[in-house]
This record gives structure tokens, C-alpha cells and sequence, in this order.
């Protein structure tokens, strides 16, 4: 038997993580060693830690399939061939260890000269899973393994001792040997470390939503295991993964093999546009499950593409859309043009696309950020949410507490938004959540959606929350608006009529000075009054488009003190401030 042949003897089953305490444990020694390696905070330590649990559980899903083909007398096409398998370089080896024995390769490379293993795993192993996407016939998992290691350019960490440290404690971390009865699954262990990458002063906010408000837009979108869910700027995938493991636990053990194999290869879809977020959200979703992310890599409003080799089978409209677009920034004339209203706010364009994208009778949940809801002074804002109420029936309104994206570095009091494509808006129901305090110690739980829960079913009326009539709202601004609208136009029909007048007063001979001047100034306050009352008359149509939250049901706090009580009152005040100056005094 050749020693290419010899059979792998059986490995040592990994340490057993019985407590979700264990597992913690062993992921933060794991940061711990990468913290003292020079990745120092966790936007530089998660994106290395990425790359080489992605390896890891890879290397341990390809086993396990390879087993399984076999037991069935099936053909396995593996995605990475010896030595850059991790079983090959990233297993601790015995101390023997000969191939295709666990370990091997990092053995033989311990025995070769200083930094031989930097040298192998920097310029052999990198570069091989970099180009695994231009073989021919490469594999969906070949390409997303490249673009997963797209971003890695060498490891990051300072010695090949630390680096090893890392390995074999990775190497524990197996899906078999975290006990999911008693534990969170590894995906879950993964968004933890997604989450310090969210947390203030660590530039990672804007690719993190609380997985509570995933949860909850997840749970009101109720996405099915037949449909397409896509998410247009989806960071580190939460939403995606979140809707994967929705549908899956829905359906439970009545899933068959075919809506799995379907589920796991063609029902989700995103694009990212922020080259170390996008490897990452692939790695996450394939943690989560789901073999073959649909991830589009490029900017989402200019269509200005980086790797769109995920994304080749992605329809051209979705049936359920679950995003957080970013708010607050600003695009350039490039993006602008691929949109019917051009403006400069991020979220506008995205709100533009998202109704584009939804497919009739699609659902969409979406975070929107208050100053949308509520600016109607630009054109772009008030004709995009007049698209949203004319192509989609708007069926719900969530005014979200302030604080909940504080930890993520954005104080923006922010909402959320669920429509359905294909009918327009006649009623919106709001519910309101702004009496939640929000704050590090004591964040937004999905029990604080309970509430709403109970009441979404029938749109019921509470304290807090309650039904705008748009059909009724349009109807006052329509009759509040007609009478200037036509007072604008018999304005402007007498200026034209004096603009004739002034034309024929300067060509008389001779000329009347007094009565040009006095037409002049006729026609400039006729025109003035006529923008003016179209002006108004706009105003109040465009109202119609402030979507913001106003809870009529909220008392006011009014301090209904007359002035004489004010005036004694503050006598008062002042006599016993100086008298307490006097006792100082005193002393």
C-alpha cells in the first residue's frame, strides 16, 4: 500500500463544549491570542478569525458529505485538494504524522526552515483558494470559498507560534463538538463576534442590525420556503440568515430533501458593496447553513460591479425584501442616474430600488430612518414615498425607540416600515415603541414586540397604536388645496393680462413713466401672489407624505400655570435663595 493510500486513522474527538460558557470561553482565548498577535480591536480580529473558522467548518461539512456519498455509492467532487485542505495544514498533527494523516503537512513544515509555514500558507495556500473561482467548471462553494478569502492578502498575525495557537484552538471548535441542546450553534457564537464589530468605536455599526429587530421584521414578513428573500445592502447577511433559519424551523422535520437542497442553493440573495464586510456575510451565511449565498459584490446604486459570479442565477424581481440600507449618506451624480428621482440621500435611492426590485405582491421590511418619514421640502423625498403609497399598500408603521442602534455608533431615531407591492395605500397602521428605554444594560428584546404582536393580526386600536386613513387624508388636502391652486391661476391669468398692457404702454409715444412703473409693480405682485398660493397649495399636498409617527393618543405634558402663579412662584424661590446666601453669610 503506497502512503498516498494508507488509511487515515481515526481522529480524536474534540473537546466537548457542553456549556455555552465553555464555548465563550473558547472564543474569547481565541481572541485573546489574535488581540496580543497585532489584531488588536475587532474589525481587525473578525475578519482574520473569518477566514480560518470558514476553513475549518468547511473542511469538517466536506468529511461529512465525502462519508455520506459514499455510504450511498455516490460520486463527491471535493472543493479543495490535498495540501490545502485544513485536515492537511490547519489540523494539529501527531507527532509522526505522515499523508494524508491529520496534521501532515504542518508537520513537515515545522521540520523545513524558520517561516516555512508563513512562506506555504502566504503564497501557496492564499493565492490557490484566491483563484479557485476561474477553474473551469468551478464549483458555486469554489467560488464563494475565493471571494470568502478575496480580502486576505497574508495573515495578519505576528508569529507563526501565535498563529498556530489559533489554529488548534479553532480546531476544537467543531459543529460536533458544540452540543446545540444546551448551546448556541456556531453561527450564533459567529454574529457574537459580528456584534463587537457593531459596538461604538469600532467603525462597524453600519453592518449591524440587532438581531431582536431582525427577529421581529423577520417574523411580520413571514417569509416561505418557496420564495426568493433579498436583501440590497446586506452587511454581514443578518437578515438572510435570519429568514434561513425562520423558514427552516417553520417547517421543522417536514422539509424533504428537494426544498432543502432548494432552500440552501436558491432562495437568498443580497449585495454588498464594502470589500472586508462582503467575505465576511459569505462566511456567515454558509455557518448558518446555507451552501450557496447569492451575494452580489458591488454598489448597489451605481451597478458598478466587483464579482458578480454569485448572483448570475438572481431574478430580476424578489418576493421578500428585508433590509436596513444605510442612512445618512450621500451619493454622487453616478448613482443618482439610474433613478427616476434624483437626489443625493442614500436612503431615498435605496427605498427607489427596493420598490423596483419587490415583484408583485412582494413583501418588504425595511429600517428607515425618521428624517424620510417626515421631510416632505425636497422633491425627491415627497415623489419617492408617493411611489411607495401609489405602487404598494404601506400596511404598517413601527416608530422604534430611540437608543436601539446607539451601541452600533448611530443615535438615529429610526422605524420600521412593511408594505406589499401591487396596490396602493389606503390605510396605515402605527404602532408606537417610543416609551422603550433603551440603553447598554438594558437593550430592545423581542419581548418588547409582544405587544405589537398581539395586536398586528387585526390592526387593533391601543393607546399604543392607531389607523391613518390616507384615501380621507388626500381628500382634506385636495379640497384645502384647490381653492389656491385656483386663486394661483387667476393670478396668473391678470398677470398675463398686465404683462400685455406693460408691452403696449412701452411702445406708446410718448412714453407714460408713471404708468409703466405702476404696471410694472402690478405684475411683479400679481406673479408673487400666484407663486406664493401654488406654493401653499403644494405644501399642503405634499403633507399628505409625512409618514411619521404621531401617536394622537399621547397626552401632552402642559404646564397650564397662569402668569400670576409663575411670577409667586418664582418670589418664592427667590426669597428662600436668599435667605439660604444669609445663613452662608452668617457662618
Amino acid at each position: 500500500m503506497s502512503r498516498a493510500e494508507k488509511k487515515v486513522p481515526e481522529k480524536k474527538p474534540a473537546k466537548r463544549h457542553a456549556t455555552q460558557q465553555s464555548v465563550d470561553q473558547a472564543v474569547k482565548s481565541i481572541c485573546d491570542i489574535m488581540r496580543r498577535g497585532n489584531c488588536a480591536g475587532a474589525m481587525q480580529y473578525v475578519p482574520e478569525l473569518t477566514w480560518i473558522l470558514f476553513l475549518r467548518i468547511l473542511d469538517e461539512r466536506e468529511q461529512r458529505e465525502e462519508q455520506e456519498s459514499a455510504a450511498v455509492g455516490g460520486d463527491f467532487r471535493p472543493s479543495l485538494a490535498s495540501p490545502f485542505r485544513w485536515r492537511d495544514w490547519g489540523a494539529p498533527p501527531a507527532e509522526s504524522a505522515q499523508e494524508p494523516e491529520p496534521g501532515w503537512k504542518r508537520l513537515a513544515l515545522k521540520k523545513s526552515a524558520a517561516g516555512a509555514f508563513f512562506n506555504f500558507v502566504n503564497t501557496e495556500l492564499l493565492p490557490h483558494l484566491k483563484k479557485l473561482k476561474t477553474i473551469p467548471d468551478a464549483t458555486p462553494r469554489q467560488k464563494v470559498i475565493s471571494e470568502i478569502m478575496t480580502g486576505v492578502e497574508r495573515v495578519r498575525i505576528d508569529t507563526e507560534r501565535n498563529f498556530q495557537d489559533v489554529l488548534d484552538k479553532v480546531h476544537q471548535l467543531t459543529t460536533e463538538a458544540v452540543d446545540t441542546t444546551h448551546v448556541f450553534t456556531l453561527s450564533q457564537v459567529y454574529e457574537g463576534l459580528l456584534l463587537k464589530m457593531g459596538e461604538k468605536g469600532n467603525d462597524g455599526g453600519q453592518f449591524f442590525t440587532p438581531r431582536q429587530v431582525i427577529s421581529a421584521m423577520v417574523k411580520v414578513i413571514d417569509p416561505a420556503i418557496d420564495e426568493t428573500v433579498y436583501d440590497p445592502s446586506c452587511g454581514t447577511g443578518g437578515f438572510l440568515a435570519q429568514s434561513y433559519e425562520h423558514i427552516h424551523a417553520r417547517l421543522g422535520k417536514a422539509i424533504n430533501a428537494a426544498q432543502l437542497e432548494n432552500l440552501k442553493h436558491n432562495g437568498f440573495f443580497g449585495r454588498e458593496k464594502e470589500n472586508l464586510i462582503y467575505p465576511i456575510a459569505l462566511a456567515n451565511l454558509v455557518l448558518h447553513g446555507i451552501d450557496k449565498p447569492n451575494l452580489w459584490h458591488g454598489n448597489t446604486l451605481t451597478g458598478q460591479e466587483l464579482y458578480g459570479g454569485l448572483f448570475t442565477e438572481a431574478p430580476q424581481t424578489f418576493d421578500v425584501i428585508l433590509t436596513n440600507p444605510p442612512f445618512g449618506g450621500k451619493e454622487g451624480p453616478d448613482a443618482q442616474t439610474n433613478f427616476d428621482y434624483k437626489t443625493g440621500a442614500t436612503q431615498v435611492l435605496f427605498l427607489q430600488h427596493i420598490i423596483r426590485s419587490l415583484g408583485n405582491g412582494g413583501r418588504c421590511g425595511i429600517v428607515l430612518d425618521e428624517g424620510l418619514l417626515f421631510r416632505t421640502n425636497e422633491d425627491a423625498f415627497t415623489k419617492t414615498k408617493r411611489k411607495l403609497l401609489d405602487e404598494c399598500d404601506l400596511w404598517c408603521v413601527v416608530s422604534l425607540p430611540g437608543g436601539v442602534f446607539t451601541a452600533a455608533g448611530a443615535g438615529v431615531k429610526t422605524n420600521l416600515l412593511f408594505f406589499t407591492k401591487g396596490k396602493p395605500t389606503t390605510k396605515i397602521w402605527y404602532y408606537d415603541m417610543t416609551d422603550v428605554k433603551v440603553r447598554k444594560k438594558t437593550p430592545l428584546t423581542l419581548a418588547h414586540f409582544d405587544d405589537f404582536f398581539k395586536l398586528l393580526p387585526k390592526r387593533a386600536e391601543s393607546p399604543l397604536s392607531w389607523t391613518v386613513d390616507m384615501d380621507e387624508r388626500k381628500r382634506i388636502a385636495r379640497e384645502e388645496a384647490e381653492p389656491l391652486k385656483a386663486q394661483a391661476t387667476a393670478k396668473a391669468r391678470q398677470a398675463a393680462q398686465v404683462s400685455d398692457q406693460l408691452k403696449e404702454l412701452k411702445k406708446a409715444k410718448p412714453l407714460d413713466a408713471g404708468a409703466v412703473k405702476k404696471a410694472e409693480a402690478t405684475l411683479d405682485a400679481l406673479t408673487r401672489e400666484s407663486r406664493e398660493r401654488a406654493a401653499k397649495a403644494d405644501e399642503i399636498l405634499a403633507a399628505v407624505y409625512d409618514l411619521k409617527a404621531v401617536n394622537p393618543h399621547r397626552k401632552l405634558d402642559v404646564d397650564d400655570r397662569t402668569p400670576e402663579e409663575l411670577i409667586a412662584l418664582i418670589e418664592t424661590k427667590g426669597r428662600e435663595v436668599a435667605e439660604a446666601l444669609a445663613a452662608l453669610k452668617a457662618m
